[in-house]
């Protein structure tokens, strides 16, 4: 019962306004750093190189000349899958939220936040949003002009599919597994930016741990963010060559399983950040 009390005395007296606007300076400052800096231009390039290979493609194939929708539904598919969740929102999530703490202490600037009077969970937490605002918003807008490429090249029936079939339900899955996928890996690299000094390392093994982690038992599996993921795109691409003989199946989640599971890990990954920057000190001599 006291415990009971202590949290709604915490509750009721914690300075949630302060944190909130602390909160959205924090992001703001982030938010401006991760869409208009250099170094974000590689992203830029890396998230939207698809989009211009489907463009090149619609204009060699006018009105849907040797191809199909279903065939160009399925090498959407392949390419969000293999390239979108595989590669390109790994990778960009990689550069972006590992820069949002290593960047800081390379250019020497993380003591700034420190020395202000700002709880460091509240600093975690901003990051973490503006990671996701920033990488949302680019691969977002990715996948979704390969979406309208792929079908505006075929004209009145890419029309009717989009708008009058099952392109819409379609391309709201692409655009919220992209927004997952950003809040999945971005924890992920959040977190390693916050205990090792290089993250690369890191990086290899979690690229292995989910590009392979089919091949792992089902428990291992929900460990995973690509897991997740899969149960949640709208296409599914069936295993196929040398790996699907080793492909163990887990049973498939519905979707209110999936999508608070991975929200779950997620919250966990960030718990632990929270926990670490508290103990965290700053040399930039040691760096």
């Amino acid at each position: 019962m006291s415990a009971i009390v202590s949290i709604r005395r915490f509750l009721r007296e914690a300075p949630w306004q302060l944190w909130t606007a602390q909160l959205i300076a924090v992001v703001r400052i982030e938010l401006r750093k991760a869409l208009w800096m250099r170094r974000s231009i590689w992203i830029y390039l890396l998230a939207l190189s698809p989009a211009f290979i489907i463009a090149l493609h619609g204009l060699n194939s006018p009105l849907g000349r040797n191809c199909t929708l279903a065939e160009d539904t399925n090498i959407l598919a392949g390419i969000f899958q293999l390239f979108y969740l595989r590669l390109g929102i790994f990778f960009g999530c990689m550069g972006l939220f590992t820069w949002l703490f290593r960047g800081e202490v390379v250019e020497k600037s993380l003591h700034y936040y420190f020395l202000a009077p700002l709880r460091r969970e509240v600093l975690v937490a901003g990051k973490f949003l503006a990671g996701v605002t920033a990488s949302g918003f680019i691969f977002g807008l990715s996948v979704f002009l390969s979406f309208t490429f792929m079908y505006a090249h075929f004209g009145a029936p890419g029309r009717a599919f989009v708008f009058d079939g099952p392109g819409l339900s379609q391309l709201a899955a692409y655009l919220g597994v992209t927004l997952l996928a950003c809040v999945g890996y971005g924890s992920l690299f959040l977190a390693f930016s916050l205990v090792v000094k290089n993250p690369i390392l890191p990086g290899i093994f979690v690229l292995g741990w989910e590009t392979f982690h089919a091949v792992l038992p089902s428990l291992l599996q929900k460990l995973s963010v690509m897991f997740y993921l899969k149960q949640l795109c709208p296409v599914s691409i069936p295993s196929d060559g040398i790996m699907a003989l080793f492909t163990v199946v887990a049973e498939p989640v519905p979707a209110w399983i999936a999508v608070p599971g991975l929200l779950t890990l997620c919250a966990a990954i960030l718990v632990l950040a929270c926990f670490r920057i508290r103990r965290t000190e700053i040399s930039y001599l040691a760096d």
